[in-house]
């Protein structure tokens, strides 16, 4: 950390950072630690920031909000010259290379919600209409009813999606 060398005026203290931006003071330091975020240290070691910081925390909180990981934005942040905020230029340049990215997610998420409308939650699992747990109704042929909970011979899904029954094209 840089120490301070006047300029206290312009200056915030994480309080004073953490009110102004409407983020926890744990998050501050979790985003120092994970240098999205630097800070300046007084001769007694107390962390200040720019004003710059205020802005930086801005993008960190839509970037986060329209659901890029914090991993992503410390690749888009650390491409700025210098550390410096993102202007409204790199917000259009950054957004532009997560739209792919967002647009995919959003048709997930569109996809799941017109699933769920066509769910009644009864927990059959053998509804034609259960594209979730039974595509096609692949499981009617096994009986009517919630034969994956109560047919033995039937595992139920294990909660890793990784290994779904859906998944397992041998498994009817």
């Amino acid at each position: 950390m840089v120490q301070l060398d006047g300029g206290r005026s312009r200056l915030l203290t994480v309080g004073e950072l953490s009110q102004r931006s409407g983020v926890a003071i744990s998050a501050l330091h979790y985003y120092e630690r994970q240098q999205l975020l630097t800070s300046e240290r007084t001769a007694g070691n107390q962390r200040r920031y720019r004003r710059e910081a205020l802005r930086r925390i801005a993008f960190i909180r839509v970037s986060q909000r329209v659901g890029v990981p914090l991993a992503r934005i410390a690749e888009a942040l650390a491409t700025l010259p210098d550390g410096r905020p993102p202007t409204k230029r790199d917000w259009a340049r950054l957004s532009n290379v997560w739209r792919d990215e967002l647009d995919a997610r959003i048709a997930d998420l569109q996809h799941l919600r017109n699933d769920l409308t066509s769910c009644i939650g009864c927990g059959c699992l053998s509804l034609r209409t259960c594209s979730l747990q039974n595509p096609e109704d692949s499981r009617g042929a096994r009986g009517d009813g919630p034969t994956i909970w109560t047919d033995p011979t039937i595992t139920p899904p294990d909660p890793d999606p990784g290994n779904s029954l859906i998944d397992d094209p041998s498994r009817p």
